[in-house]
């Protein structure tokens, strides 16, 4: 085993000029990652000079068996946390042969969203607070929760400390530092309300790369978990009962809202927010409505609210924002399992370029 560390460390640099990219992209179901790597000659900063490349649509569901080549395009360069040295995490979109992007590709929209002239101008800022939950692999059962029982009811465990209370916290700190190191702007780490659930951060990033991150992120947490023998789960309920469910909490804010006087830009763009209620919940992500029931931390998920402080609306404004008369606001709608270039996109549509 040892040996095969080695190896597997091998530090490429001191015999070659060449790199390895790993080439990422997201399968048919919108949430399952795939990635397949390729020797480049050496290292490249702009993923626009680096091959497309294509894979077989039929394994992932994304085309059929009579015209699998599906074309993944890079788009976003990060540094290989895994092989380290000079090699490449390349977070790629996918397109037909045509150049059409295929269904599954949600970045095209958002990328033409992003590119209005308004948005731009706008500059918007995205915080996204990721949860997930580990499971163990063999019983299918969250990280630390007896076999086919319960542990103690919630409440001890958010931001706990002690083997009682925080289950897999060195995939946690292991995931950290690895995002970090990749070039991600992950802004922190906390333990959740359930046990074996946790979140990270990402943000303030702007644009289309919040997308980009959040969506490395998540790759880079499943192989480190893949090497940890545990099971990732994005699911936004994953235990019935009272329990909390995972979101994806997005903070957002605008030139405009940073701006002194900004609040009154908060309080109209809240009111957008509540006229295209339906149309974000939709796309908010699967099963949403196990998790948006109105308890734990939620609102419910027919009806829109916003407060300050208030954890159990559908968006909530900060303390701080209130003081200050500026700053950002908190959609506590997304779940989980939603797709960022969706989102983040989204919102800036509905709060820039819709004019009422």
């Amino acid at each position: 085993m040892s040996l095969l560390n080695d190896l597997v460390n091998l530090n490429l640099c001191d015999v070659t000029e060449k790199v390895v990219a790993e080439y990422i992209w997201i399968g048919g179901s919108g949430m399952d990652m795939r990635s397949k790597a390729s020797t480049l000659p050496g290292p490249e900063s702009y993923p626009s000079r680096l091959p497309k490349w294509n894979y077989d649509g039929s394994s992932t569901e994304q085309a059929t068996g009579d015209n699998s080549e599906v074309i993944i395009c890079p788009q976003a360069i990060f540094r290989d946390p895994f092989r380290r040295g000079r090699n490449m995490l390349v977070m790629c979109d996918a397109y037909a042969p045509t150049g059409d992007p295929i269904p599954t590709n949600k970045r095209f929209n958002a990328d033409k969203i992003f590119s209005h002239p308004d948005v731009i101008a706008e500059e918007p800022w995205y915080g996204i607070e990721q949860e997930y939950t580990l499971f163990q692999k063999d019983t299918k059962w969250p990280l630390g929760w007896p076999a086919g029982g319960f542990p103690a009811p919630q409440w001890p465990y958010y931001c706990g400390v002690g083997s009682d209370k925080a289950f897999g916290r060195d995939i946690v700190d292991a995931h950290y530092k690895a995002c970090l190191f990749a070039g991600i702007d992950i802004s922190g780490i906390n333990g959740e309300v359930m046990p074996g659930q946790w979140e990270f951060q990402v943000g303030p990033v702007t644009g289309i790369s919040s997308g980009d991150q959040v969506w490395m992120a998540r790759y880079i947490l499943e192989r480190i978990t893949e090497i940890a023998g545990a099971v990732l789960s994005f699911d936004p309920k994953p235990v019935l009962g009272d329990w909390n469910g995972a979101g994806a909490h997005t903070n957002y804010s605008t030139k405009s809202m940073r701006n002194d006087g900004g609040i009154n830009v908060i309080n109209e763009t809240i009111e957008k927010l509540s006229k295209w209620h339906k149309e974000h919940i939709a796309a908010y992500g699967k099963g949403n409505e196990r998790r948006l029931t109105g308890l734990h931390e939620t609102a419910d998920i027919n009806t829109f609210s916003w407060g300050v402080a208030n954890r159990g609306a559908s968006v909530r404004v900060g303390r701080d924002t209130e003081k200050e008369g500026k700053g950002y606001f908190e959609d506590r709608r997304p779940s989980s399992n939603m797709d960022p270039y969706v989102v983040t996109s989204m919102i800036a549509e509905t709060t820039i370029l819709w004019k009422p």
